[in-house]
This record gives structure tokens, sequence and C-alpha cells, in this order.
């Protein structure tokens, strides 16, 4: 890139800044104080660089002030932009209300099913970047908004996440290219949410590689096709084939992270807990088995959850949460609150940031969990679900 286009290039987006604030579009720079004009020490370069600002200002691009008593008056003084359109067809790039109005028409089909694109447009449209990506990335999100839509229309069932990519688009790392947008489409926040690119293909039903649904405790599991004793000190079953689970167990805990469903398993008073592991963020196939369990248990037993004391950890538990009340049961949380929890663990837990803090207690309130919400503003901590010993309710 030459330095003449490297100052265009600033001009270009300090008048297009101007222009969305409403102030005078016709922006200038001093050039004895621009660095690319001001380190130009060969006579050749100068040659060029002053032939170059010839072209547009003949272009109608630019406005120039030159030096008078230089000689030649070739010396600049200024350079400004003298109209913003013939600027942008002069250097070739088109104007950012041009790549809006591009934008918004590759996302007409999206705008309705999924209201965070309508945030994107409206970010862009503003001169903001989402993700780091401005309004020529809409063709990325569009490929975003058909993979979480083919997803949510089948919802009922987990795909391998690069069998689905070369479904979907002929390219088996595609998907995994588009997990910024993805998450933006999941959550419809446009900034970075804390799920980890795992968690976001699972919540739209996307899998590394098939992930059974994990169960551990003592009865039955009623399937598709057949009825299997609950074994130790788990059973591993596919998520589309559990029907219903008979239990003696008192309570029912879920649990987010495989470590502490492993340890948690081998707990002497399993027998009467029925645990089962969500996979981090759980797939809506996850989900509908889930609600399908729970709708056969008797509404006296207990429904828990236990993970991560952070952002995640707290929008999974929504997720589940929502999952519970349709199933005609309430979420509890377990070992989620510094009141619960031992005060050496607590002393050592981190301090989320106050972005963070927000967003724990957001989630936490959608959940019903008022009253972790309110210990969680008394002692804001961030902690990991494998700091923890397990511990099951009685």
């Amino acid at each position: 890139m030459s330095a003449l286009r490297q100052v265009l290039d600033r001009l270009l987006r300090r008048a297009e800044s101007a222009r969305l604030r409403g102030a005078d579009e016709h922006v200038s720079l001093p050039m004895i104080s621009t660095a690319e004009y001001a380190s130009l020490r060969s006579l050749d370069e100068l040659e060029r660089f002053h032939a170059e600002v010839t072209l547009a200002e003949r272009a109608g691009a630019v406005t120039v002030r030159r030096e008078g008593r230089s000689g030649d008056g070739s010396r600049l003084l200024r350079l400004g932009v003298a109209d913003l359109p013939a600027l942008a067809r002069h250097l070739d790039v088109p104007l950012l209300d041009e790549q809006v109005a591009e934008a918004m028409q590759k996302l007409d089909a999206w705008t309705l099913r999924f209201p965070a694109v309508v945030d994107v447009i409206e970010a862009w449209r503003h001169g903001r970047k989402v993700r780091g990506c401005g309004a020529e990335a809409a063709t990325e999100l569009a490929l975003a908004a058909t993979a979480v839509a083919a997803r949510a229309d089948d919802a009922g069932h987990e795909r391998i996440l690069r069998r689905e990519s070369v479904r979907l688009f002929g390219d088996s790392k595609q998907l995994e290219k588009l997990t910024p947008w993805l998450e933006i489409l999941v959550t419809g926040e446009l900034t970075a949410t804390g799920l980890s690119r795992e968690e976001v293909w699972s919540a739209i039903g996307l899998r590394r590689e098939p992930q059974p649904m994990l169960l551990a405790g003592s009865g039955s599991v009623e399937l598709a096709v057949a009825t299997l004793p609950l074994v130790r000190p788990y059973l591993g079953l596919p998520v589309e084939s559990v029907r219903a689970v008979a239990t003696p167990a008192r309570c029912l805990l879920s649990i987010e992270n495989l470590a502490s469903f492993h340890d948690a398993a081998s707990a002497a008073q399993a027998e009467s807990v029925l645990l089962i592991y969500t996979g981090g963020m759980p797939s809506p196939a996850w989900r509908a088995a889930y609600a399908r369990i729970l709708s056969q248990l008797p509404p006296t037993l207990s429904i828990h959850h236990w993970g991560d004391i952070d952002e995640g950890g707290f929008r999974i538990a929504a997720v589940l949460a929502a999952t519970a009340q349709s199933a005609g049961h309430r979420l509890l949380p377990w070992m989620m609150s510094p009141a619960e929890l031992p005060p050496d663990v607590v002393k050592q837990a981190k301090t989320p940031t106050s972005s963070a803090q927000s967003a724990m207690l957001r989630w936490a309130e959608r959940c019903g969990w008022s009253e972790l919400a309110v210990q969680l503003r008394q002692r804001p901590i961030q902690l990991e679900q494998e700091s923890l010993d397990p511990a099951l309710p009685d």
C-alpha cells in the first residue's frame, strides 16, 4: 500500500465518521505532521506522492493546499476530502452506506427469525464492528443463520459438526469458522459471552463426536425399544432414545463437567441421587430427553443443578431451569452459592470482573435463584466446579 493510499484511507474513515455524527464530512489532515508524508526522504518518493495527489485532485476526490513559497508550489500543507463518494470511487472501496445496504439485502431473510441480526446491522450502520468485523462479514452471518435455522428445524437430533458442515456448505470446516456468528445467533449478544466453542456448537445440537447421555444411580431407564437397568458407575445412552427413568432416588442432580460427574458417581451416597451429565451446554436433543425424564418423575422429587460459578455456568443453569419449568419442576442450585462453600475455597476463588458479575447475576435471576443472586452480590466469586470435592444432596 502506497504512502498516499494510507493517508487517503484515513481521510475516508474520518469523513465517514463525521457523516455518521452529522458533522462536516470535508475533513482534512495537516501534511507536515502526517507520518506518511513526513517520512518521505528521496526525491523519487516525493514526486510519486505528489503525482498520486494530483490524480486524486483531478478525480474530484481531494482538496489540496500547497505552499506558494516553495518555488514550484509542490510542498503540501493540507489534504482534505472534496467529495466523499468521489474519494471512495478513487480508492475503489464502497462507502459504509453501500456496504450496509448490501448487508441488509443478504440478511433480509433472517431478520425476523433472528433479532440479533437486526442488532448487528444497526451496529454496522453506526460504524461499529461486531466481533472485529464490519458489514463485509454479512455473507458469513447469513451462512451462520442458515446453520442455526437448520439445527432448530431438527432439534430432536444431534449432528456431528464436520459432517453437518459438509452437508450444509460442502466444506468440513466452514461451521467452525462461523463460530463467533453462531454464538451471536444462539445468545442474542453481540459481545463475547464466555461460552467455549464446544458450548456454542452444543447449544444448537452439534458435537465433534457422538455424545451419549450419562446417567448414574439406581432404577431403570426406558428407551425407545427396550428398558434397561441403571448400572454403576454410570450408563451412557443415545439422547434421542431416552424416554423415561424410574428411580427410588430422592433427588436428581445434573452436573456440568465430566470430571465432577465421575467423582460424584463414585460417591457412596449416590444411590439416593440420580445423576445426569449435561455435557457442558446441553444440546436441544439433550434438553428434550431431560424434559421427558422430568415429566415422568414425581413432583415431590427435588431437581438440582451443579455447575461452574461463572457466567457460562449460570447461563447453562438458566437453560436447564427453563427446561425443568416446562416439565413441571423447579430447578434448585447445588454448591453454586458462596454461602454453601467451605470458607477456604471461597477465600481462594477469583473475583469476577464487573461485567462478568453482572452477567452471572442476570442469569441467576433468570433461574429464579434470587437468594443466590443476593449472596453473589455480597461475595462475588468465580470458581470452576472441579475446584470442589463432590458432595451430594441428602
